[in-house]
Order: C-alpha cells, then structure tokens, then sequence
C-alpha cells in the first residue's frame, strides 16, 4: 500500500525509495483525539503537520476573547504556525482538532536538514509555501470584498464536504459572519 506522505510529496517530486526513506526518518506519525491541541497560542511551535486523517482548525484569538478560524487543514493539507515555527517564537495560532485526526509532524531541524541533503525536498516546499501563500491572500482578499453569500458558496465549491464536518459555529467563524447569518445563507441555497 503506498505511503500517504510519499504520495503526497511525489504530487510535486520524484524521489527514490532511499530518498523517501531518508524523509520519513525526520518525521515521526501521531494521532489526536477530537477536541484535543496540538498547539496552543503562546507555546513554542516545535512542528508543522501534515494530515493524514481527520481535520484540524487553526485559530487566532483576539485581545476581547473571540475566536477567530483561520483554516481547516483537511486530509492531504499541512497545517501549523509557520511563521512561529520558522521563527522558533511563540504561537500566536491555535490548532485543534475537530476530529480524531493522525498527522506526520516534522521539526524544524529536521525540516533544515531535509532541505540541506534533498534539492528535491526543498522544491517541494518553496511550491507548499507559495501555494499557501497565495490561498491565505485569496482568503484576505475574499473576507475583505466578497459579500457573505459569495464567501459561503466559494467554500461549498471548494471544500463540499466540510459543512457536514464541522458545526455551524465554527463555519460562522470562518467565513467571518454570525451563526444566524450562516443558517440564513444556507436557507436561501437552491436545493440540489
């Protein structure tokens, strides 16, 4: 049976089957139980994660005590504070799981190692990293311009299955409207 990550890295990269040994060595696989942290905001960030199973969501509270969702990292997504973990500072991000979920987590030493012996590796990171990048700025760009019905039909378009994975509150809270909003914009849906 192929290995989840090696088909996930070989999306973007080649590698031998040495040289995917030498990647795996760097990681070390855990699961969470729902509802349990794999981060929370001010610890030190000692890995990113790349999801296997389950789903997690990333969350930014503020200085009043609201939470905030930033993403969900589904199946195949990496998730974590990248600027803290790349920094080696303290979180300003939350991750949890919202269900049982089994990640790969990978350290920041082995993440520097792996991009100093495997060209390849780096590659494929510098592409995550844009591709990142570009959906957290597409993200921004959407909650700044986009009317709450266009936001929630983007995500039904883009992520169809996550209404039925998560609660109607933690929708509300990513898409940036209140729950009554929410229930509202799926009222007003046309059925299937």
């Amino acid at each position: 049976m192929p290995h989840p990550l090696r088909e996930h890295l070989e999306q973007v990269v080649s590698l031998t089957n040495e040289e995917f040994a030498l990647v795996l060595s760097y990681f070390s696989c855990r699961r969470f139980r729902k509802h349990q942290f794999l981060l929370r905001e001010g610890e030190r960030v000692p890995y990113i994660y790349f999801v296997v199973q389950g789903l997690l969501k990333l969350v930014h509270t503020d200085s009043a005590g609201r939470a905030h969702i930033v993403s969900f990292a589904l199946e195949d997504w990496w998730e974590g504070d990248f600027a803290a973990y790349l920094a080696q500072a303290p979180a300003t991000l939350s991750l949890q799981c919202v269900e049982p979920t089994t990640v790969w987590c990978l350290p920041l030493a082995g993440y520097q190692q792996l991009c100093a012996r495997l060209p390849a590796i780096t590659y494929f990171f510098m592409v995550k990293f844009a591709r990142g990048g570009l959906a957290a700025q597409q993200r921004i760009l959407s909650l700044l311009t986009l009317p709450a019905k266009e936001r929630y039909e983007r995500l039904l378009h883009q992520y169809p299955t996550l209404p039925q994975r998560v609660s109607k509150t933690q929708l509300a809270a990513y898409l940036g409207v209140s729950r009554e909003t929410l229930s509202r914009l799926a009222e007003q849906r046309p059925p299937k």
